[in-house]
């Protein structure tokens, strides 16, 4: 086993072993992302199974909206602020275009919320801004989801149209505060004229691929191990064939001059 302390053995070890540690790592990071989604999971589903809460027990103007609250359901009322409503672009559903409607409701004390109203299919076309059907007039009853705001250059608002929604980036563009975050509307009372399609609810049952991804990394891992003793192995055992195809060789040479020897 003498060839093992070669330096290009010894390279092909340190190669093996630092894709084995990173495979192990890769894998280990699979499975925390694992527990981070069981939890996210355990949280999900335990806020979207709350009562309703006033909306100002839970959010705070100009505050942002706190993970830990994300799907809890909150009851707030006012009037909608139709003027400022913004189309969320490039929003599918179903393999189909079309946007998400946020319109600003605005509550009693002047402070507002902004509400995604639901979905509408469109053509793709995000120049152009879609005709969106009218929101409620009069006092309305309201009662969403909260959602936590985006962030990045995605949150900018042009054109009262934005690809990712922040009530940071809407209140620049208000003159009255919002609350931080911002609702999935769950429910409208009265009912409006026209209904959008409701929001998608999270899949609080799905852990997704971690657990096999985590698996495949190690299988990885030890599959490099593997390979690496096995070529050892297969290495060893040529070295031991030409040991003794060379000895057998010499022992008949040695023969052949003795056999020579005593026919003189």
């Amino acid at each position: 086993m003498r060839f093992l302390f070669t330096r290009r053995w010894v390279l092909f070890a340190l190669t093996v072993a630092a894709l084995a540690w990173l495979a192990t790592v890769l894998g280990q990071w699979q499975f925390h992302r694992l527990d981070d989604r069981k939890a996210e999971n355990s949280l999900v589903a335990r806020n979207l199974d709350q009562a309703p809460a006033p909306i100002d027990s839970l959010l705070k103007p100009s505050e942002p909206a706190p993970g830990k609250h994300e799907w809890r359901k909150v009851v707030v009322h006012g009037t909608w602020d139709d003027e400022n409503t913004i189309v969320l672009k490039y929003q599918t559903r179903d393999g189909g275009p079309g946007v998400d409607v946020l319109t600003p409701l605005r509550t009693a004390d002047g402070t507002g919320v902004l509400v995604d109203r639901g979905w509408m299919q469109t053509d793709n076309v995000g120049s152009e801004r879609p005709e969106l059907p009218a929101a409620s007039t009069g006092t309305v009853t309201v009662i969403g989801w909260i959602r936590v705001d985006a962030t990045g250059r995605a949150t900018a608002v042009n054109d009262l149209a934005t690809r990712a929604v922040s009530s940071r980036a809407v209140a620049k563009i208000l003159d009255y505060p919002l609350y931080g975050g911002f609702l999935d509307l769950h429910t409208e009372s009265p009912e409006p004229a026209t209904k959008l399609a409701e929001i998608e609810l999270p899949d609080d049952t799905s852990n997704g691929p971690h657990f096999f991804y985590g698996l495949q990394w190690w299988f990885f891992a030890a599959l490099a191990i593997f390979g690496f003793g096995y070529l050892a192995f297969d290495e060893a055992r040529q070295a031991r064939r030409q040991r003794e195809a060379s000895e057998g060789a010499e022992h008949a040479a040695v023969d052949g001059e003795h056999d020579a020897g005593d026919e003189g």
